[in-house]
């Protein structure tokens, strides 16, 4: 049985329309293709006739997305996406067998570092690099194939897998801790939280059933180690990790002044993780496979000694 494909359009058609939307600008579009306007407009009025539907509305010299366009191009964008990691992986020898992963500093020292070697025994020809980058990368611009990302899943255009969820407990040092004696108390002092995601204390709070008077003071940070160092010395409230949390208690550095599971129950919503995140295409490459397949099928949970 044969079966009838769809007829593409053109390819310069599509990178015409590739620019016109990632700069909502025909000009800037015939910038950055070394063309002139008319000639991205002809490209976009022939992808249009090809297609059939309108992509954009024209307004005088602006245009703006119609609900076509904007479906369009999240196809488009991952298709030119995988055209160039692919012409990278076969032209650069270099990258045959290189794989580099970016991973969330506190996941990167608590859990990966511990355990990489379980990966490069089962493939010991990868050329493996690591980066700690906080913030999520830009795949293409910083070279990156994998990604362990601190957050709540929200990577819309990316593969995601949730690997462990980072539950927080409230902590601080004994001296604070004797001056809350309710979950209202802890808005009279200083509060400690990751810059990434600034609603987590507000999250909390809420499911604590305090008002929303704001707290006397906010101090965010850009990584879990300092935000942890700066409980310990006594700057403010923290939420920290689960397993630091405990091990700090348990060596009286830190008290939960509200109980180790007081937000046991937190809505699954409210509670960040560490998850894979990676281009959808990138699967296709069989090393990044091979390590998206390690690291989804490793149980995280389990702290190595």
């Amino acid at each position: 049985m044969t079966h009838s494909r769809l007829r593409l359009p053109p390819l310069n058609a599509l990178k015409s329309f590739h620019a016109a939307v990632r700069h909502d600008s025909i000009r800037a579009a015939a910038d950055e293709l070394l063309v002139t306007p008319q000639a991205v407009s002809q490209q976009i009025k022939l992808l249009e006739d090809t297609l059939q539907v309108t992509l954009f509305n024209r307004k005088g010299r602006s245009i703006e997305k119609t609900e076509a366009a904007i479906i369009l191009a999240r196809f488009v964008d991952a298709g030119f996406e995988e055209l160039a990691e692919g012409v990278r992986r076969v032209t650069n020898q270099k990258y045959h067998n290189r794989i580099t992963i970016n991973v969330s500093p506190y996941f990167a020292t608590r859990y990966l570092l511990p355990r990489i070697n379980h990966f490069r025994e089962g493939m010991p020809d990868t050329d493996l690099r690591m980066t700690t980058m906080v913030d999520t990368p830009d795949f293409a611009r910083d070279d990156i194939d994998v990604a362990v990302q601190w957050g709540y899943g929200d990577w819309k255009t990316y593969d995601t897998t949730l690997l462990l969820q980072d539950h927080k407990i409230i902590t601080c040092t004994p001296d604070i801790a004797a001056q809350i004696q309710a979950p209202s108390d802890l808005l009279n002092h200083t509060l400690l939280h990751p810059v990434l995601h600034n609603s987590l204390w507000s999250d909390l709070l809420a499911f604590l059933d305090v008002g929303d008077q704001p707290p006397a003071s906010e101090v965010a940070f850009h990584d879990a180690a300092t935000m942890r160092r700066a409980t310990l010395s006594g700057m403010g409230i923290g939420l920290v990790s689960e397993l630091d949390a405990i091990n700090d208690v348990r060596a009286g550095d830190l008290v939960a002044p509200l109980g180790l599971d007081a937000l046991k129950d937190l809505p699954p919503r409210c509670v960040p993780g560490f998850y894979l995140v990676l281009p959808k295409g990138h699967r296709r490459v069989n090393i990044v496979a091979k390590l998206c397949e390690w690291i989804t099928s490793e149980n995280w949970a389990e702290v190595p000694n």
